[in-house]
């Protein structure tokens, strides 16, 4: 198909070096250069544009997009998994709180409601460029000088520190479109896509963690591996209840 040879030709362009923001040549230059049609110099543009490759800005023309990261699923740490990429990472606090437990937080922490917990709400960035807004809930119990001065800039590795190392997760994976506020952060206008992520972290049977992320849709591609089916992971029911001498974590049988 002519179009194949058009799209292999820019692609070719990008690999050799076509830097990031530079424009490709003109749909008429491409025309003329193999002799196709417009309409087939779109189709070849718009099948990289999908990919990831092109981006088109209205009323300037189609530039080599800025390349997106694969966002595998695993349980690092943001400044973890951004160093293995060969990328700097950095933050800017939003919030840090000990707030009450809201119901649904509270449920996905298996706590009773309103229990404290730690709020944390933060801008996350990849080589100075806004690449997420992250929110967690810890119970305040188990990591009672999460906040601190200057909070930790992973919730993992403090956790882990208190020998509550993450072992497994479940996440919700949506699409969203951006509010206002969100948007601003990441340098995005509103009604943006954008990449929703809902984790809920357990150390052993224990919930430690619970997060809402949300990544730039332009910034990254969602890579998950697949398995044949196992057994379900299903955690026990654990409360965490307050005692007169502390908070300690007590386990409760399976309705």
């Amino acid at each position: 198909m002519k179009y194949l040879t058009v799209r292999d030709h820019l692609r070719a362009l990008i690999d050799d070096g076509l830097g990031v923001g530079h424009a490709i040549p003109s749909e008429r230059e491409l025309c003329e250069h193999f002799g196709v049609s417009r309409m087939t110099v779109r189709q070849a543009v718009d099948a990289l544009v999908v990919e990831g490759l092109l981006e088109r800005v209205q009323g300037r023309g189609t530039f080599v997009a800025q390349p997106k990261v694969d966002l595998q699923l695993r349980l690092v740490s943001f400044p973890e998994e951004m160093r293995r990429r060969g990328m700097e990472p950095s933050l800017r606090v939003l919030a840090a709180e000990s707030v009450a437990a809201p119901p649904h937080v509270a449920d996905a922490l298996d706590l009773p409601p309103g229990v404290d917990v730690h709020y944390l709400r933060r801008l996350r960035l990849a080589d100075g460029l806004p690449m997420a807004v992250e929110e967690n809930w810890v119970p305040a119990m188990l990591a009672p000088e999460l906040l601190g001065a200057d909070p930790a800039p992973s919730v993992y590795e403090a956790l882990t520190a208190r020998g509550l190392a993450p072992t497994w997760g479940e996440d919700v994976i949506e699409a969203v479109l951006l509010e206002a506020e969100v948007a601003g952060h990441l340098g995005l206008t509103e009604a943006t896509a954008g990449l929703q992520i809902r984790r809920r972290t357990f150390s052993g049977d224990l919930a430690v963690d619970y997060a809402v992320s949300i990544y730039r849709a332009d910034r990254y591609s969602l890579w998950v591996p697949v398995s044949a089916p196992g057994p379900t992971l299903v955690p026990s029911r654990r409360r965490l209840r307050s005692t007169a001498g502390g908070h300690t974590p007590r386990e409760e049988g399976l309705p």
